[in-house]
């Protein structure tokens, strides 16, 4: 059965909030552009459709930004200037946000053949960042829909639901629907998350936007090409003296110190340490000091499973900065070596363009086997002193011919 919404046409185009840092997007705002001009192309095509790609971008001299965003995928720019957005503010960001989400006369500019029914956004993007995590859930609360974290991978598809609640056990068709991917913990299942209007006549409600974070660096951003126009809304934003109780009298950026970039090589390990955790962290730190390369860990790391370790040592590894795969970071490096990791397609996805792999567990059977270059089967109490003698006896080699 298909069953329209009642609010049919209250919903149009896609929303992506910009982060930008020194007068520049970030580049998952410009991974999220890219996903999203994708996404517009296939539903316009599917759907006989003219619906739209919208940045917004809150901050202070940030007209000259607009361009650029066009450059790499957007259809229309809603920017909205103030010394008040200077610095982001969870407070301010979500008002204005939402605001513009909402307001008649942006939707009029952007698409005027939609202006007369459209209420809201039909789809938002954010970044999964410290930013964007924080702001997505606010501006959700406000828009009053709901919200997927974390986010990896999104179709957009007509689906046919049933559910005791939703459709009181009848199936229905859902038209446009985001569907919204994302890893459980285990790092081995996928998750799809859906923002389903309630179809029940005795419940009925409207949940729009679908709305995301995504994570950085699972999608491509494009190439960039001067030659794309689009639409530039100016939006005056509207401040009470409420919302400037707050103010931030300094700034200082931190950068992160994990630091996969810029490093030739990568060594991650997992849940393979069990044995003697702490002491094979420090296996691990010896091979990554003897390679200069950068340590990285596996999803279910991140989630500090081992109690017997220093808090030097958890709170310097077992961080979410670390982790690799599609709930973390995409990593290339020349040489990536993966220590008791089993193989999870998760964290595969985070590592798998990396040009050269070796693997160290003793499960011959493990699925990690099919993704690398060299499997060593054993123990990594008993393979990595081997590996760290014999690098630094290459070192040496290297050292004397020279």
């Amino acid at each position: 059965m298909t069953l329209p919404s009642n609010s049919e046409g209250s919903y149009r185009n896609l929303y992506v909030i910009i982060e930008h840092e020194d007068g520049k997007p970030v580049l998952v705002s410009l991974e999220m552009l890219g996903e999203a001009r994708r996404l517009m192309d296939t539903f316009n095509e599917k759907y006989s459709s003219s619906e739209k790609v919208v940045a917004v971008v809150l901050g202070e001299n940030v007209r000259s930004m607009c361009e650029e965003l066009l450059y790499y995928g957007a259809d229309a720019i809603v920017y909205a200037e103030s010394p008040e957005l200077k610095y982001h503010r969870n407070l301010i960001d979500t008002k204005i946000i939402s605001q513009i989400a909402c307001d008649k006369t942006c939707i009029a500019k952007i698409s005027p053949e939609y202006a007369e029914k459209c209420q809201k956004p039909r789809y938002m993007f954010f970044a999964a960042d410290s930013i964007g995590r924080h702001l997505s859930s606010t501006v959700l609360a406000d828009l009053e829909s709901g919200l997927a974290s974390d986010i990896n991978k999104l179709v957009i598809e007509d689906l046919e639901i049933k559910h005791e609640h939703k459709t009181k056990g009848v199936p229905i068709k859902y038209e446009k629907t985001l569907e919204m991917y994302r890893p459980d913990f285990s790092g081995f299942l996928w998750t799809t998350i859906l923002c389903l209007d309630n179809r029940s006549p005795t419940n009925e409600r409207e949940y729009h936007p679908q709305a995301c974070s995504i994570i950085p660096g699972v999608f491509q951003p494009l190439q960039r090409d001067i030659s794309r126009t689009g639409i530039i809304v100016e939006y005056n934003p509207r401040f009470s003296e409420k919302d400037l109780q707050v103010k931030i009298l300094s700034r200082k950026i931190i950068k992160s110190k994990v630091d996969f970039d810029s490093r030739k090589a990568v060594v991650s390990f997992g849940r393979g340490i069990k044995d003697n955790p702490e002491a094979n962290i420090k296996l691990i730190q010896d091979l990554a000091k003897e390679l200069d390369a950068e340590i990285g860990v596996s999803l279910p790391i991140s989630k500090k499973p081992y109690l017997d370790i220093s808090e030097n040592i958890s709170s310097q590894y077992m961080v979410p900065e670390r982790v690799i795969g599609t709930s973390g970071r995409k990593v290339i490096p020349l040489l990536y070596i993966a220590v008791g990791i089993s193989g999870a397609t998760q964290h595969i996805a985070g590592m798998k363009d990396s040009e050269f792999v070796v693997a160290i567990n003793p499960d011959g059977d493990a699925p990690i086997k099919n993704e690398c270059d060299i499997f060593i089967k054993g123990r990594m109490e008993d393979v990595i002193p081997l590996l760290i003698e014999e690098i630094k006896a290459q070192k040496m080699l290297v050292k004397v011919q020279a």
